[in-house]
């Protein structure tokens, strides 16, 4: 009897506690953003990957109306920044720059306690990077088909760099490198700029690297840039073709960055994102800086980077198992 009673009692102010925190909720949702927003992006600050996050930060803070604040988390492959990320409540207040470096590769390389491609939702790709084959001018290739039959003629006695072990410039060379059946000597860097240091004073020939890197060593007629990975040839560097173009057809590899938001923020909140970056490339100075880094400007819907992240698995799955790279 005393329990009928309590609950006639007690009810209505439930259903009006119940209502509160769903009017509440509500609110919270369409007044956002009522403050700044955080980037974390999971590289050093410089750089074109820093870049690309600070170009897209600079847009969405432009059209939301509150400041997009960058925070650099560099380390662990990319793995401290998106934790830092996923340790964030899920409001839409923080979200993570992310690339196929840190979403596909990272993951089949580290084991670690989360899923990137579970645990973030897509967002959109703002630009895309293909890799560029350097080779020093001090070798004779010019082409990739001579650049095939120097090296084939000196199995195993010639080097080439990478920014380190497991990072794209290293498997996206093993996958080049299996698919023209050479055999090469890996010699890893800390870094790209590293890397290019050292085949700028010519103490290793043969890089496979971002284009913007190889810009003053090529317009220093110290080095040749001679194919490009992607399925389209580079905005920065238009007179040199593909892989693809050079008689390996369907040969594609490459990276990308873009926006993503840990998986339990409100779909409505990252639609609304998604939509403002997917108009990103239209502008005439969102394009511009991008070409600028050497980059493609892509600006996807959230579908589009979910499809690029399937796509690009197993291509690097391969990648790493004809790398010879561990996976810790």
């Amino acid at each position: 009897m005393l329990s009928r009673v309590l609950g006639r009692l007690l009810a209505p102010a439930c259903l009006a506690l119940l209502a509160a925190f769903g009017t509440g909720h509500a609110r919270a949702q369409g007044s956002w953003p009522d403050r700044p927003i955080r980037l974390i992006i999971p590289f050093g600050p410089g750089g074109v990957s820093d870049g690309i996050g600070r170009i897209g930060a600079e847009w969405l803070s432009r059209h939301i109306g509150q400041p997009v604040v960058v925070e650099n988390r560099p380390g662990g492959g990319g793995a401290i920044g998106m934790e830092a990320a996923l340790r964030s409540p899920a409001d839409g207040y923080t979200l993570l720059h992310a690339s196929a470096s840190h979403v596909v590769v990272l993951p089949l390389m580290q084991r670690l306690p989360f899923d990137p491609q579970q645990d973030f939702a897509p967002i959109s790709i703002i630009a895309g990077n293909s890799l560029v084959l350097g080779v020093s001018t001090s070798l004779g290739p010019k082409t990739l088909a001579e650049f095939r039959d120097y090296v084939a003629a000196r199995p195993g006695q010639l080097d080439y760099a990478s920014g380190g072990t497991g990072g794209l410039s290293h498997l996206g060379m093993a996958y080049l490198l299996k698919r023209m059946d050479l055999r090469m000597e890996h010699v890893p860097y800390r870094s790209g700029p590293l890397a290019m240091q050292d085949v700028m004073g010519g103490r290793i020939h043969v890089y496979l690297g971002n284009a913007v890197e190889m810009m003053p060593a090529r317009e220093a007629g110290t080095l040749r840039t001679i194919a490009v990975t992607g399925a389209q040839r580079s905005a920065l560097l238009p007179d040199v073709p593909t892989v693809a173009e050079q008689g390996y057809p369907g040969f594609q590899i490459g990276t990308w960055n873009g926006l993503a938001a840990p998986a339990g923020v409100p779909a409505e909140i990252r639609e609304r994102i998604g939509a403002i970056m997917a108009r990103a490339c239209a502008d005439d100075g969102v394009r511009t800086a991008l070409l600028r880094l050497g980059t493609d400007p892509v600006c996807s819907t959230p579908q589009a980077m979910a499809e690029a992240m399937r796509a690009m698995t197993p291509v690097m799955r391969d990648a790493i198992a004809l790398s010879g790279a561990t996976v810790n």
